[in-house]
């Protein structure tokens, strides 16, 4: 899938890899989590409540449009997390679970 973004400029940063849904992909040093998903793919998760894919709204972390999940089960903004090495994303809630409408 391509990327909703395209990378302008800081191409020359390091490297810094990271899973989401359990394909590799790679951003750059000091990339947000929302940057580093939609410069690999097209949004960061689809809508819990079925109206198409989301790809962050404020960019500011006053929302909840970019809410997505980790791995372990933990949850995260993606405009105000900064990507970091190794980290492990997903797009859809771990387990069974439902996606949370407020910060657990």
């Amino acid at each position: 899938m391509k990327g909703r973004m395209v990378r302008l400029a800081g191409g020359d940063r390091p490297a810094v890899g990271f899973r989401l849904d359990g394909r590799s992909l790679e951003a750059r040093a000091g990339d947000t989590v929302l940057t580093a998903v939609l410069t690999q793919v097209g949004s960061l998760r689809l809508s819990e409540f079925g109206d198409g894919p989301r790809a962050g709204f404020c960019l500011m972390a006053a929302c909840q449009d970019c809410w997505m999940w980790t791995e372990d089960g933990g949850r995260l903004r993606a405009c105000d997390t900064p990507v970091s090495e190794g980290m492990a994303l997903r797009t859809t809630p771990p387990g069974d679970e439902t996606w949370p409408t407020r910060a657990s």
